[in-house]
């Protein structure tokens, strides 16, 4: 997760406002209203120090949304989406598209969107697990992922079953559900058109941003409910271990794209035709090192071990993304670029 995933609306607007310097920001806080502006003016008050990676992070987004509301003057959304992909990768033109989509017409549930995920669990963890699964298949996949990280292991599995086998979900039962809400967080939204939501995919895409417990914790729960649709989930994901259905190539770009030590803690404890497919594509002396950098690891936690495999898996699926590499998901024959 970026370091701006997490951050308000506010509080990016604040960090642009610094960083296009006093002339400037004046120039936008002249165009707002009264109460806009002492919110902003309060917020830079609070910003304090901001670190470089962060103010890079806003003006990056600030800049693709700009562009991608220009795409879609020019054609529409699926223009825009067109556009995006080419320059930035299908899954951040996704991301942008859909916080577009969110400001241009009113989702179900899209103030969920601004509000710290923290909040939204200790609202929704007690609620019927089939109303979780409503909520969360209308949030973007990073947010929905932090919120069903929150719940219990046995909810979990619960919440993400349902998600998968859900269809279609009628108006009427999104408006007593927003209507739930509404009066816990004190928002109101309009209910949307009938609404294709959850399915196999938007579960994939919320596991693939969960940390590696959590995707272990929801797979080996979804085992037990229905063992076919937990199979079915795997084949659609990259697991760590699926690193052996890398090409050689693929395994040699991703071997140079991280850390050493990353590469070795990941590698405590695997299967020995993970370690096999890792050593061979590096030269002998570095498949030496690295083994010998694994035996001198000593005892690591278990979590350590998943948190450095979350970390190679997310290397591997923007590698995926940019196009430099393929990933065959289970045993199908078909490559995805």
């Amino acid at each position: 997760m970026t370091q701006t995933e997490a951050m308000s609306g506010l509080r990016k607007a604040a960090v642009l406002l610094v960083q296009m310097g006093k002339e400037d920001s004046a120039k936008v806080l002249s165009q707002l209203r009264e109460a806009e502006v002492e919110e902003l003016s309060a917020e830079i008050v609070r910003l304090g120090a901001v670190q470089p990676e962060t103010a890079g992070e806003v003006l990056t987004e600030f800049r693709d949304m700009a562009t991608a509301h220009r795409y879609v003057g020019q054609g529409g959304m699926d223009f825009a989406r067109e556009l995006l992909e080419a320059s930035l990768g299908r899954e951040r033109a996704g991301e942008i598209v859909d916080r577009l989509s969110a400001s241009l017409v009113d989702l179900p549930f899209s103030f969920l969107q601004r509000a710290d995920p923290r909040q939204v669990l200790s609202f929704v963890q007690d609620e019927h697990p089939q109303l979780i699964a409503l909520v969360l298949a209308h949030l973007p996949a990073h947010l929905a992922s932090q919120i069903l990280s929150g719940l219990s292991a046995g909810l979990q599995a619960d919440v993400a079953h349902r998600i998968a086998v859900m269809d279609r979900t009628s108006p009427d039962i999104i408006r007593q559900v927003e209507a739930l809400l509404e009066r816990k967080l004190s928002s109101v939204l309009q209910p949307a058109d009938l609404s294709a939501v959850g399915g196999l995919q938007p579960l994939v895409d919320i596991i693939n941003r969960a940390d590696r417990v959590t995707e272990r914790l929801i797979l080996e729960g979804l085992e037990g409910r229905s063992p076919e649709l937990a199979e079915e989930v795997r084949s659609r994901m990259f697991m760590f271990e699926d690193i052996v259905h890398l090409d050689d190539r693929a395994v040699q770009l991703v071997v140079r794209q991280v850390e050493t030590a990353d590469l070795a803690t990941a590698l405590k404890g695997v299967a020995q035709p993970v370690l096999q497919k890792i050593t061979k594509n590096l030269s002998e002396r570095g498949a030496e090192n690295l083994v010998e950098e694994i035996e001198l690891l000593g005892p690591v936690r278990i979590r350590q071990v998943e948190e450095a495999q979350a970390k190679i898996v997310h290397q591997i699926r923007a590698l995926e993304e940019s196009g430099q590499i393929v990933v065959r998901r289970g045993d199908e024959d078909e490559f995805v670029s």
